[in-house]
């Protein structure tokens, strides 16, 4: 934040302003945009940090490196998109029966929910760079038809993105945020995400494996809507797809850091309330380098808490929102349009339902 003059420039805030209009809007508007994200993404990010005057070496590390790394580990989810995709594709014959199969055992209402459900809280343990691998894999050989592998795989992002809080080892935000609340008063371990956010993310999980499980689940017979899953991807194919997510999150580092001087112009004037709304702009930018900035030790339990649900929440909304989301909609094929469709209206009633639990217990925190 050294770089960023202390007080708003502007020409800078009417520049930031109007790339974020564009980022929201374009998508949607244009459908060669809406099909290809990363590119039109890399270059508002460059955009964003040119106007904003923050480039550097140390961005550009940041940013080719948070695809490849994670904890200073040399495994990110480029490896991970990379290495599963490769696997799926030599073994994609036992890996599309088992699942069919167990699809087929279960019923798709009672494999939806075990899915939703077990992807979401594990997506804290094994991280949910794994758990969007894994969620994008399973969805693409289930006989199901386009429109329900599009309402399972945003709904399961939802649960994967709020899960994955729960621990420092789940994604990048959480790591950050026991980081950056290490120090006194909070003394953050590993378990404070569970201490606080845990009454609130795990019914959440669940009710969400329940929505899915009736919302998807009720119109879908396996034996009518079987449909041709065959494999049909190259090698070229899973190369390119991880080069792609590869871009992608690069380009989420880059504007996240050139809409930074926004976030630390006017974030101190926002009461808690606004906060919790205003960070559904997780849902086009990454919630770690939104973490980074906002969150910080002399902060109350209610305003971290609101924060961090707002975060949580609002990255379901559209493909950029969170890596789940990502790498399914690369995977898929999903494009802005599709995902928002399904996306926006049910993040809307989420955060309007975490919200009103905030009324009524904010007053305890």
């Amino acid at each position: 934040m050294d770089n960023i003059p202390q007080e708003p420039v502007l020409y800078i805030v009417i520049g930031l302003v109007v790339i974020t209009l564009i980022v929201l809007v374009l998508p949607f508007r244009v459908k060669k945009i809406g099909e290809h994200l990363e590119p039109f993404f890399l270059i508002m990010g460059i955009i964003a940090v040119s106007l904003s005057g923050l480039w550097g070496w140390g961005l550009v590390k940041d940013a080719l490196k948070a695809p490849v790394m994670i904890r200073s580990l040399p495994l990110g989810i480029f490896q991970v998109v990379l290495i599963f995709g490769l696997l799926i594709h030599y073994f994609n014959k036992p890996f599309r029966n088992g699942i069919v199969s167990l699809a087929d055992r279960l019923g798709p209402k009672i494999f939806l929910f075990i899915f939703i459900a077990l992807l979401g809280l594990l997506s804290s343990v094994i991280s949910v760079i794994v758990t969007a691998v894994i969620l994008a894999e399973v969805v693409a050989v289930l006989p199901f038809s386009r429109s329900h592998k599009i309402k399972t795989i945003v709904v399961a992002c939802f649960a994967a993105g709020l899960g994955a809080v729960l621990t420092p080892v789940g994604e990048p935000l959480s790591t950050i945020l026991v980081s950056k609340l290490a120090d006194p008063p909070y003394n953050a371990g590993f378990f404070f995400p569970v201490d606080m956010f845990g009454v609130y993310v795990i019914p959440g999980v669940i009710a969400l494996a329940v929505f899915g499980m009736v919302y998807i689940g009720r119109d879908i017979s396996l034996q009518a809507e079987m449909v041709d899953t065959k494999y049909t991807e190259t090698v070229r194919g899973v190369i390119m797809r991880a080069v792609k997510v590869f871009v992608f999150v690069a380009a989420l580092i880059l504007l996240g850091e050139g809409l930074k001087p926004l976030i630390v112009w006017y974030f101190d004037k926002i009461s808690p309330w606004a906060i919790y709304w205003i960070n559904s702009v997780s849902a086009f930018l990454d919630n770690a380098t939104l973490t980074a900035v906002e969150i910080g030790s002399v902060m109350s339990r209610f305003q971290i808490l609101s924060a961090i649900l707002g975060l949580l929440i609002a990255g379901g909304m559209l493909i950029p929102g969170n890596i789940p989301n990502i790498v399914a909609a690369e995977r898929l094929k999903i494009n802005m349009r599709e995902w928002a469709v399904i996306g926006v209206p049910l993040g809307a009633v989420i955060m309007v339902i975490y919200f009103i639990a905030l009324i009524f217990t904010h007053a305890h925190i």
